[in-house]
């Protein structure tokens, strides 16, 4: 874990950073107020940035690699709930603002790079920037809605259209996730998800 001006890929990292989502509408100024703060963690794949029932949560900024958002019973069953790459971020905001635990866990599907802050610095960041404050709440309820969103495909959709909706909306994505974490977000089979790609339903 490095500070970014410690990092060796320092430039590389702040041209990441400008081309965020969230951040790139941000001024100079913003950004040297913001920068100091952030801490550059490069992940093996597999690795767990956030878990589930935790108190001391992180605003995730992805800079390489992919993310999901999982949800696990007490039994072990995981759920995945959304996937994000390289110019998204992560956050369980929602929970912190309402003073709960974590309510899932972020996970590094591939190798990844994000820059993280605990959320408390941050919330207190975007306090200080209104507009910023204004587009993260909006680009948080925006992933709220497209997780719902997802839940409700996957009982209205067949296995064809929960697939041909991914191919809509993060066609991208399709041969960067494993087959087999996609298999699992879409609730088919690894086997059921071969067979339509053999089948040119992909």
């Amino acid at each position: 874990m490095h500070l970014i001006e410690e990092h060796p890929e320092r430039n590389v990292i702040r041209v990441q950073l400008a081309q965020n989502v969230l951040l790139k509408g941000m001024t100079a100024q913003q950004m040297v107020e913001l920068e100091p703060q952030l801490q550059v963690v490069d992940a093996p794949k597999g690795h767990w940035l956030l878990h589930q029932g935790v108190h001391e949560m992180e605003q995730y900024f992805i800079l390489d690699g992919i993310l999901k958002r999982v949800v696990s019973n007490p039994a072990g069953k995981q759920m995945i709930l959304r996937f994000a790459a390289e110019g998204e971020m992560e956050t369980s905001y929602a929970a912190w603002r309402l003073g709960t635990p974590a309510p899932y866990s972020v996970v590094g599907v591939t190798r990844t790079r994000v820059a993280k802050l605990p959320l408390r610095d941050w919330v207190a960041f975007i306090e200080r920037h209104p507009a910023l404050k204004q587009a993260f709440e909006y680009s948080v309820m925006h992933h709220m809605s497209d997780i719902m969103a997802h839940t409700i495909t996957l009982h209205l959709l067949d296995a064809p259209g929960r697939v041909q909706r991914f191919m809509r909306k993060h066609a991208d994505l399709f041969d960067r996730i494993p087959k087999k974490e996609l298999a699992s977000y879409l609730n088919l089979s690894a086997e059921t998800l071969s067979r339509l790609k053999a089948k040119g339903k992909i």
